[in-house]
C-alpha cells in the first residue's frame, strides 16, 4: 500500500496550496496507509493534520522541512517522542532572533546537536535530496548531514516530477548514495493534493516572491506533478527502481511517533511541605469562602464541597491554584482582575477571588463550567485592564515559568475577501483601480448568504465575467479562501507547561517585543489537551479600576463581590436599553433585545 513521507500543506505559508484536511482526504481516497506532513520551518498544520488523519484511518507522521543557511532545505521526520522534542526545539532555535516568519538552520548547529549529551538529534530521520544538496549533489554537505544524524538515520529523498534536469540530478544523487552505502526512498515532494492545485500554488509563489505571473518565470511550477498520485501511477513512475517505494514503506513502518504521544503536562503548583495540591486548594478555598460568605451558610458550604470533590476526582487542583496565583499577583500589584464567563458559575472560583459573582446566591449552574461527563478542562478567562497593566501580568507569566516554559497562542491569519482580491489581483496584473473595485465588491459572505453569485459581483465591479483573466480570478478567489497567510498573536491566550514548552510545540518571537508565541492556535491546543489561560485586555476594566480608585479617593469603598444584586435603577436602565458602553450588552442586537426581555433580576 502506498505511503507519502514528504507532503507540505498550506501551513508552509505560501509554499503549498492545500490544507492538511485536503491532503488527508485525497490520500484516503487513494488508499494511502501513512502520510507525513513536512511543512516548511514549522509544525503549525500538524494538529489539524493529526485530527483529520486519525478520523480517516491514516497514520499521521510528523516532520518539518528546515530552511538551511546558504539555501535549500532539509526534511526531518520524528521517529519517536524524543525525536519530536528535538525537532520542536530545533525549529524554535531556527526562529530565534530572526525576522517574523523566517527561519534558518546552519549545518554547524546539526553537528553541535549531534554532540549534545543525550543526543540533540536523537530520534530524528533526515531526508536529504536534490532540494537539500543541489542539482549537482554536494558531497560535503551530504557528509555533514551524515555525520550529524548517523548512517542509519539518513535516507536519500528521490522525487520524480518528469523534469529532465531533476532526473539527471537524481542519477547523480543515487550514484553518490551508492558510493556511501546509503539507502534511498521515493517521495512526491507534494505541494498540492490534486493536479488542479498547481494554479493556486503558482499564485502563492508569486505572492511570496512579490512577482506577477507574467514576470515570475522559472519560479513557477514546470508542471502539476507535485500531487498525491494513484498507486499504479507511482509504480509506473518508479518502475525502474521499485525498491525506492518499498524503502518508503519500510521507513513509514519504522516511524512510531504521532501527536497522540505529545507528553504535555500542566505545571504543578508549589505547595507547602506536607500539603498536596488538592489539600492546599481545599484550605485556600475554605479561607476564602469564610471571607466571601458572611455568614458562611450551609448552601454555600454544600456547593463548595460538591465542587471540590469533582475537582479532586479530575485532578484539576493545580489548574485552579495557578489561576488563583495569577489573581493574587494582580491584587498585590493593584491590577483589577475578573474571571469571565462560565467560571462565574463556580463557588470555588468565587471563594478564591477569581470571580466576583456569588453563584450560590444567583442560582447559577456549576455544570456549565465543569462537568465530568464532558471530559473537558475548565476554561477560566481573566479580564484585565487593557494596556500596560495587562502587559505586566503577561510579563509576570513569562518571568515565572521561564523563556521556554510559557508563550502566547497563535492566531492563524487566513485569506478572506479583501486580502484575497488584492493579492490575486496584483499577481494577475490587474490595474490598481480595478483591484480597488474588486476588493469593495468581493464580500463573499454577502453573496453566499444572500444567494447572489460571484459572477454577479464581478460584473458589478465592472468586469466581464466571460474574459479568461476574470474567470481565472474568480476560480483563484474561491480556492484561496481560508488558506493560511501567516501567524499572528492571539488576543490573550497563554500556554504554560511543566518543563520545556518548546519540547511540546515550537516557539517563535512575536512581532511585539518581549512576546513569544507557539505555532498553534487555541483550537489546536484544545484538540491536543494543552491548557491555556486567557489574559484578556478590556477598556471597560480600565474604566472600572479608575472609577473605583476615584470613589476611594472620596471615601467610598467599592467591593465588586458585594455589590447589591437587585438595584432597581440598574434594571430600569437595562429595560430601556440604556447600555451604551456597558460590556456584553452594548451591541445593536443586544440593545434591541433588552426592551423585549425586560430583565428584572440577575438570573434573567
Amino acid at each position: 500500500m502506498p505511503v507519502e513521507l514528504h507532503a507540505a500543506s498550506a501551513f508552509s505559508f505560501l509554499r503549498s496550496s492545500s490544507l492538511p484536511e485536503a491532503l488527508v482526504e485525497r490520500a484516503a481516497s487513494l488508499g494511502y496507509t501513512a502520510l507525513a506532513l513536512v511543512d516548511r520551518d514549522g509544525l503549525s498544520g500538524a494538529p489539524r493534520f493529526f485530527k483529520a488523519a486519525r478520523a480517516a484511518g491514516i497514520r499521521p507522521l510528523v516532520g518539518a522541512e528546515l530552511s538551511l543557511e546558504g539555501g535549500g532545505a532539509l526534511p526531518l521526520l520524528a521517529e519517536s517522542r524524543r525525536g519530536y522534542r528535538n525537532l520542536s526545539r530545533l525549529i524554535t532555535r531556527t526562529k530565534a532572533d530572526r525576522p517574523k516568519g523566517e527561519g534558518r538552520l546552519p549545518l554547524e548547529w546539526l553537528e553541535a546537536g549531534a554532540a549534545e549529551p543525550g543526543g540533540g538529534l536523537e530520534g530524528l530521520v533526515a531526508l536529504p535530496g536534490v532540494e537539500t544538496l543541489g542539482i549537482r549533489p554536494d558531497p560535503d554537505r551530504l557528509a555533514r548531514v551524515l555525520g550529524a544524524f548517523g548512517r542509519e538515520n539518513v535516507f536519500l529523498d528521490v522525487q520524480r516530477h518528469r523534469r529532465r534536469v531533476q532526473e539527471a540530478a537524481n542519477r547523480a544523487l543515487l550514484d553518490l548514495g551508492d558510493a556511501l552505502g546509503l539507502r534511498a526512498i521515493a517521495t512526491g515532494g507534494v505541494r498540492h493534493a490534486a493536479p488542479r492545485g498547481r494554479a493556486l500554488l503558482d499564485v502563492l509563489t508569486c505572492i511570496r516572491e512579490k512577482r506577477t505571473l507574467a514576470t515570475a518565470g522559472r519560479l513557477l511550477s514546470e508542471n502539476a506533478e507535485r500531487h498525491l498520485k494513484r498507486p499504479r501511477a507511482l509504480e509506473d513512475l518508479f518502475a525502474d527502481r521499485p525498491e525506492l517505494l518499498r524503502g518508503a514503506e519500510a521507513l513509514a513502518d519504522r516511524l512510531e511517533f504521532t501527536l497522540e504521544d505529545l507528553g504535555y503536562r500542566f505545571p504543578d503548583y508549589p505547595v507547602p511541605a506536607g500539603e498536596s495540591q488538592f489539600s492546599f486548594l481545599c484550605r485556600m478555598t475554605e479561607a476564602g469562602a469564610r471571607e466571601r460568605y458572611q455568614p458562611y451558610h450551609e448552601r454555600a458550604r454544600r456547593q463548595i464541597e460538591r465542587e471540590l470533590r469533582l475537582i479532586g476526582k479530575l485532578e484539576l487542583a493545580g489548574y485552579f491554584l495557578i489561576v488563583w496565583d495569577l489573581v493574587n499577583f494582580c491584587r498585590r500589584e493593584g491590577i483589577l482582575a475578573q474571571g469571565r464567563g462560565s467560571a462565574a458559575n463556580s463557588a470555588v472560583c468565587y471563594s478564591l477571588g477569581i470571580t466576583a459573582v456569588d453563584p450560590v446566591g444567583m442560582e447559577l449552574l456549576f455544570e456549565r463550567f465543569l462537568s465530568e461527563e464532558r471530559g473537558e478542562w475548565p476554561d477560566i478567562d481573566l479580564d484585565l485592564p487593557s494596556g500596560d497593566r495587562r502587559e505586566r501580568v503577561i510579563q509576570h507569566v513569562y518571568a515565572r515559568y521561564g523563556a521556554a516554559g510559557a508563550a502566547m497562542t497563535a492566531n492563524v491569519i487566513t485569506y478572506r475577501d479583501k486580502s484575497a482580491s488584492r493579492e490575486i489581483g496584483k499577481v494577475l496584473g490587474i490595474p490598481t483601480e480595478e483591484i480597488d473595485r474588486l476588493a469593495h465588491h468581493m464580500r463573499r459572505f454577502e453573496y453566499v448568504d444572500s444567494g447572489d453569485t460571484l459572477e454577479a459581483r464581478l460584473e458589478r465591479a465592472g468586469l466581464d465575467r466571460h474574459d479568461r483573466p476574470v474567470r481565472l480570478f474568480a476560480r483563484l478567489f474561491e480556492e484561496i479562501q481560508d488558506l493560511p497567510r501567516h501567524l499572528g498573536q492571539h488576543s490573550g491566550g497563554m500556554v504554560i507547561a511543566q518543563g520545556r514548552l518548546d519540547e511540546v510545540v515550537p516557539l517563535e518571537p512575536a512581532s511585539m517585543p518581549g512576546r513569544v508565541i507557539i505555532q498553534w492556535d487555541k483550537e489546536d491546543c484544545a484538540d491536543l489537551g494543552i491548557i491555556k489561560v486567557d489574559l484578556l485586555g478590556l477598556g471597560m476594566m480600565s474604566a472600572l479600576q479608575d472609577t473605583i480608585a476615584t470613589l476611594k479617593a472620596t471615601g467610598v469603598e467599592v467591593d465588586l463581590a458585594h455589590l447589591p444584586p437587585d438595584d432597581p435603577k440598574v434594571y430600569a436602565m437595562l429595560q430601556k436599553a440604556d447600555t451604551v458602553g456597558v460590556f456584553q450588552v452594548e451591541s445593536r442586537a443586544q440593545m434591541a433585545t433588552l426592551p423585549r426581555m425586560k430583565p428584572e433580576r440577575f438570573y434573567d
